[in-house]
């Protein structure tokens, strides 16, 4: 079954830091572009990061540039999205997901997605 996981979400105060991870399982990340995405309650999903397959090409959304860094490591079939200052407005479900070959990501462009992970920063 294939599939993306992503875990690492929880309950942070403003300026702290969290790491999401997201595992695949029942195929390789090596030749798949991968996003972060988030939805916050009563608005659209909407793109945070984006990585090319071999890591060497990295975007982010304005709004998280500086404070967002997204990485992946191949061997261990994982994506990570560090997040540091975070603010209350970075309150959302992440989402993972994968896109094969090149491109970049968009919400409609993708192939599989993970369910979620909800986070919440709040004093």
């Amino acid at each position: 079954q294939l599939q993306l996981v992503e875990s690492g979400g929880g309950l942070v105060q403003p300026g702290g830091s969290l790491r999401l991870s997201c595992a695949a399982s029942g195929f390789t990340l090596d030749y798949y572009t991968i996003g972060w995405f988030r939805q916050a309650p009563g608005k659209e999903r909407e793109g945070v990061s984006c990585i090319s397959s071999s890591g060497g090409s990295t975007n982010y959304a304005d709004s998280v540039k500086g404070r967002f860094t997204i990485s992946r490591d191949n061997a261990k079939n994982t994506a990570y999205l560090q997040m540091n200052s975070l603010k209350p407005e970075d309150t959302a479900v992440y989402y993972c997901a994968a896109r094969y070959g090149l491109g970049w990501c968009f919400v409609g462009g993708m192939d599989y997605w993970g369910k979620g992970t909800l986070v919440t920063v709040s004093s």
